[in-house]
């Protein structure tokens, strides 16, 4: 099939984060019949990565995720895009660096190898499993895919997500002072958060924060006694600096978790390429073994995560050549 079909063939299959097994057999399946010999390498049951290689250590391993954010949603195209939950972000990236991967071979180039994901949408379990890989020792480069707009990233924001919890006592709303809110305590150490203001770093920029999931009671009768929230901050400095900064403000209103942690990342450049600095994160920091780290791929991060996700079919096929023309300059 072509790099159309395959596209939107895997589009078509759902792969929420947590239900990844149907995309993960298909392309361990597709890869077989190319010639790779494959690993489906067990992340945890009916989740796993897949790792594909040829006879030669690899050296160079084209890398992305398979999971998606939710809804599911099917793919359709017209004369210029591809449309479809994962088009950009990241199924259509996972074609291209197959077609890639195919055109190496192709010219006799076959320590190549490639590694598909599951879980970077969440807290990246999958690379974290993938990074203890004997064959990590092997590879030279990783090029991972996300949506770059076709520009060579030479850095990430780091990332930092944290849950807040707090608890109080249930009482009859009729009756509040017979109880404590849990959440209007998480109300007013989110309002404190929301007031931080956050440093910036003259290459990653301003930390920023989102308030993503809150959770809390039982009734609008019930005076709650416990409430959660969950919060993304996307860091442009170091980790700890944060965490100060959050445990300051929360003192012991309430509990902090955290349920990933990882600094701002600078990634290996190569000459010749536009180069951007790009605010989200990716499964690079948790794939420390898999050689120099490198960020490329066709689409826009605006698009991504949106009712509206695509990609543009001239900008598919130019990420084959981008990919070839990538590796062969590291090769060199």
């Amino acid at each position: 099939m072509d790099i159309f079909k395959l596209t939107r063939r895997l589009i078509d299959i759902p792969s929420v984060t947590g239900d990844e097994l149907a995309v993960g057999e298909f392309l361990a399946r597709h890869l077989e019949e190319l010639g790779y010999r494959v690993e489906r390498q067990e992340v945890e049951a009916n989740r796993f990565n897949v790792i594909a290689t040829t006879e030669a250590p690899p050296h160079i391993v084209f890398s992305t995720h398979m999971d998606t954010v939710p809804p599911f949603i099917e793919s359709s195209e017209d004369e210029e895009f591809i449309y479809g939950r994962g088009a950009c972000d990241a199924k259509g990236i996972i074609a291209a660096q197959i077609f890639a991967a195919q055109r190496l071979r192709d010219e006799g180039l076959n320590d190549v190898g490639l590694l598909f994901t599951v879980d970077e949408e969440m807290a990246s379990l999958g690379a974290q499993v993938a990074n203890n890989h004997p064959l990590a020792k092997s590879c030279q480069f990783l090029i991972n895919g996300e949506p770059t707009d076709s520009r060579l990233a030479t850095g990430t924001k780091g990332s930092v997500r944290v849950i807040v919890t707090t608890e109080g006592r249930a009482a009859h709303s009729a009756y509040p002072e017979a109880g404590e809110s849990a959440i209007d305590k998480l109300l007013d150490i989110l309002q404190g958060i929301r007031a931080c203001e956050w440093p910036e770093d003259s290459f990653f920029g301003t930390t920023t924060c989102n308030i993503g999931v809150l959770n809390g009671g039982t009734r609008p009768n019930v005076i709650a006694d416990k409430a959660r929230a969950e919060l993304q901050i996307r860091l442009g400095i170091d980790i700890e600096h944060i965490k100060s900064v959050l445990e300051d403000v929360v003192g012991t209103r309430g509990r902090l978790e955290y349920s990933s942690a990882h600094n701002p990342v600078r990634l290996f450049s190569v000459l010749g390429f536009d180069e951007c600095v790009v605010r989200f994160t990716t499964d690079v920091p948790y794939l420390s073994e898999w050689g120099k780290p490198l960020l490329l791929g066709p689409g826009s991060i605006f698009d991504a995560h949106t009712d509206r996700e695509r990609i543009s079919k001239r900008e598919l096929e130019q990420a084959v050549d981008l990919y070839l023309r990538l590796s062969k300059q590291l090769i060199r």
